[in-house]
């Protein structure tokens, strides 16, 4: 992508190649080690290719990668050396299941391997087209089944699918947004990834736990995660969402980043439905809405992204509204702000009122400062156009806390006990709320008259 800056190329010396004049017939030329002069191997030409690979098998990747860089015919016996055997087995680390190192360590060092070899790749290949680049990298890593969508029998124990996602974002870092197209839709067709969103975008959420997991694991690991700049991150998540229509937008939204199971990992439905959950299951979906909103990405507008926020608001049966705005908080100001805006612009008082009184229910038993749901109720308040709107808007706020307490009493009297301490829980949680809201407001207008 134009934004993107490439750290990782050493400079080539002498020719420049544009890219704009490979031809196909590159790839044979590159590929055959014997049409490459003897003496560009320089100081190696004395040596037979075998003891030549023997050399290499000294080298760290790190070091492979940077001698990759030297010529093309050097670059060519490197290619030739990665797809034999031995330099298949050195490279092509599988310890994805390796339970002898603790987890984290054990992790690191073969993701840090896999950068590494992802430098490698991007170096030997860097004269091939994308596609022929991508068609090699994928033969020589098609031999690892924890690479493959489908092929890890245990995928929430396994770390091949962020090692192959390491390695992709190292290859692909500073490539321009053409190129990162082709990529995308290169693993789409590789792994037929258009076809097996369809199934669950269009079937009963739930009806397909394990695709949906997979699918999950696929585009976090290996499209999401690794990337360090935002703007990268929201690039391949708009690759993700934008071929759908939102409704199913909203829906590949909370499989990738929705609660999961801690015990199996999949994707739990019901969380939002049934009772008010906690911040780490909203984060994910906080920090994607986040994502979408803040990097500018020319294909999302402020309009659109709160639209999805509606929409993921209603997957699978519409939320508790106390979830609603414990994730409108964590997306932040902005786009809190202007959801409730839009429902101010749209004429959803009652709707807005209600929000408003679950927002400071959430900020009360978060411990947050309740002069925020207060300035954010004030802010609110300048959308509409009149006094008397906002008279009515003001009302419609305090009928809520009155009615929401009601409700809450009238599920207590009716409920059985398990429900009841829960509910009782709530219903103090709000009366405190509303008391420390009207503390707020009343210091709110002491404030200003004194002013």
């Amino acid at each position: 992508m134009a934004s993107r800056v490439n750290t990782s190329f050493t400079l080539i010396p002498n020719q420049k190649y544009r890219r704009s004049s490979r031809r196909s017939s590159h790839v044979s030329n590159t590929l055959d080690s014997d049409s490459q002069p003897l003496s560009a191997l320089g100081h190696f030409r004395a040596l037979p290719l075998e003891i030549f690979q023997i050399i290499l098998r000294y080298l760290s990747v790190k070091d492979v990668s940077m001698l990759s860089m030297v010529s093309k015919t050097v670059s060519q016996h490197i290619i030739n050396y990665i797809s034999t055997a031995s330099g298949s087995k050195r490279l092509l680390l599988q310890d994805f299941h390796n339970l002898e190192l603790p987890g984290k360590r054990q992790d690191s060092v073969v993701l840090e391997h896999y950068r590494s070899l992802g430098l490698l790749f991007k170096r030997c290949t860097l004269l091939l087209p994308t596609k022929e680049r991508l068609k090699y990298i994928h033969k020589i890593l098609a031999e690892v089944p924890c690479f493959k969508f489908n092929g890890c029998a245990a995928p929430m124990q396994c770390s091949g699918l962020s090692c192959y996602g390491m390695l992709l974002q190292t290859l692909t870092a500073g490539w321009d947004e053409l190129e990162c197209h082709r990529v995308f839709n290169f693993l789409c067709e590789l792994t037929d990834l258009s076809r097996k969103m369809q199934t669950i975008v269009f079937s009963k959420p739930g009806n397909s736990r394990k695709l949906e997991l997979r699918i999950r694991l696929f585009c976090r690991n290996v499209l999401f995660d690794h990337w360090t700049h935002r703007s990268d991150s929201a690039f391949w998540l708009t690759r993700i969402l934008k071929p759908w229509p939102m409704v199913n937008q909203a829906r590949l939204l909370y499989i990738i980043f929705g609660p999961i199971s801690p015990q199996d990992g999949q994707v739990v439905w019901q969380k939002m439905i049934e009772e008010p959950t906690d911040e780490s299951s909203l984060k994910g979906l906080a920090d994607a809405i986040k994502l979408l909103y803040d990097t500018g990405i020319k294909e999302w507008t402020a309009d659109d992204v709160i639209s999805l926020i509606d929409e993921l608001s209603v997957v699978p049966r519409e939320w508790l509204l106390e979830n609603n705005a414990r994730l409108l908080i964590l997306s932040g100001n902005d786009i809190c702000f202007t959801f409730m805006a839009s429902k101010a612009v749209n004429g959803r008082t009652a709707e807005l009122a209600r929000l408003i009184v679950f927002l400071a229910l959430v900020c009360e038993k978060e411990l947050y400062c309740m002069d925020w749901a207060v300035k954010m109720m004030q802010k609110v308040c300048k959308v509409f156009s009149t006094s008397v709107e906002k008279n009515n808007f003001l009302q419609n706020v305090a009928n809520a806390f009155a009615c929401i307490i009601m409700e809450m009493l009238q599920s207590i009297m009716s409920g059985d006990r398990d429900e009841e301490d829960r509910i009782f829980l709530n219903l103090f949680h709000l009366v405190h709320a509303q008391a420390n809201f009207h503390k707020e407001v009343l210091y709110l207008t002491i404030n200003s008259i004194s002013t």
